[in-house]
This record gives C-alpha cells, structure tokens and sequence, in this order.
C-alpha cells in the first residue's frame, strides 16, 4: 500500500491518496480540487471515503466525486465490519465524538488507521463543536484502546502517530 498525504486548504487538513497496484481511495478531499488530482495521477480511484462531514474534509468532495465519477463512502452507507472494495481491505470503526459522523478505516493486514478528527498526535479531537458529543468521544477513546499498539495513526490534520504513543495521552 502506498500512501500520499496532500495537505489542502487554510487548516492544512491531510487528504490521503492510498494505493494498491494502479486503484486508489482517496480520504478526505477537503479542499485544493486541482493539487488532489495532480496527486492521484495515474492511478485510478474506486472510491472517495470521509471520515467525517467538517467542511475542512469535504470542501472538494462533489468536484472528485464528479471528475472520477466515484462512489462516496462514509457512516450513512457503512456499517461496523469488514469491507473489500477493490484490491482494499478494511474495517470500519465507528468512532463518534469529535463529530456525529466521524469513522475511523482500519487497514489490519497493513496496521494503519485513518482516524479523521478523532486522535492527533498528542491529542484528541474537539468535543465542544456542534454535533461534538463528549461522552461519545470516551466510549470510543476506550474501543479504540483495545487495538494493537502498533498500528500506525493517520489523522486528519498534523503528523503521522502510533496507536500506543497516543494511549498515554487517551
């Protein structure tokens, strides 16, 4: 799996471009249409994944949505399990608090997560924005504590982290 991180727009929320052979998923086109296309170049992408509806996570979702002609997968069409699109393998984790919709996309056989607003290296995700929830945010700091220490954290904003590292602060 590779992976391309495209810091886009004014809060510098990371985009993620992942591949397998020639497909790709991109995670979040929050903003900068034109650079996540100059990104995925000639991979071709199978799907747009939000981890959450902040406007800094979707500002260029319909403009990738419409160019790729892709599906958009996020917590009203996803459910609590294991998915295959494509050559991906995934489980998605719902993991409210931060916001209302926020999931995380948990790639086990490459033990790397992309956890949106939900954990930061150092920290967690706001929880007195609308829609936050902080009770939600505990129940799911503790699912998420039950995974293994070493799966590589890819959040929605800053620098790439790991699981265990971001349990002495959760």
């Amino acid at each position: 799996m590779t992976i391309k991180t495209v810091k886009v727009g004014w809060l510098e929320t990371n985009c993620y471009i992942i591949g397998i052979d020639n497909e790709c998923l991109i995670i979040d086109p929050g903003a900068d249409y034109n650079k996540i296309v100059r990104e995925v170049g000639s991979l071709k992408p199978i799907g747009i994944i939000v981890t959450h509806y902040h406007f800094d996570h979707i500002g260029a979702l319909e403009e990738v949505k419409n160019r790729y002609n892709i599906p958009i997968y996020d917590i009203n069409n996803l459910e609590e399990k294991e998915y295959t699109i494509g050559n991906f393998k995934f489980e998605v984790i719902y993991t409210k608090g931060h916001h209302n919709t926020c999931i995380t996309i948990y790639f086990k056989e490459d033990k790397k997560m992309f956890v949106g607003d939900f954990i930061f290296k150092g920290g967690i995700g706001r929880t007195d924005l609308e829609d936050a929830d902080e009770k939600e945010m505990i129940k799911s700091l503790n699912k998420i504590k039950t995974y293994p220490d070493d799966i590589t954290i890819y959040p929605g904003h800053g620098d790439i982290t790991k699981l265990g590292y971001e349990k002495n602060y959760i």
